[in-house]
């Protein structure tokens, strides 16, 4: 494994252990997510350039529109939670309860 590789992979490892294990907040939640997004657009990234197919290039474009839609309805659910409950607390936050 080169050290790019590594860099990478130990990225999005620190972010889905953050997912995992900081669960208090949406927000934390969400930086954990984008810094997942953000590691795996990077990676995807240089994986195209170092093939040089030019039909791989299209790839990391459509990840950041999939990563851009997932963070703006974070952010949605982050405001409405906040205005119904008070707080993003994850905790506050019952499924059950409408």
């Amino acid at each position: 494994m080169t050290p790019v590789q590594f860099t990478f992979t130990t990225a999005f490892l620190l972010g889905l252990v953050g997912l995992a294990f900081h669960r208090t907040h949406l927000l934390s939640a969400l930086l954990c997510l984008e810094g997942m997004m953000l590691s795996l657009f990077l990676a995807l990234s240089l994986w195209a350039l170092q093939l040089g197919v030019s039909t791989y290039t299209a790839a990391p474009m459509l990840l950041l529109a999939f990563s851009a839609c997932e963070a703006s309805a974070g952010l949605a659910l982050l405001v409405a939670a906040a205005r119904t409950h008070g707080t993003d607390r994850l905790q506050n936050l019952n499924l059950l309860q409408c």
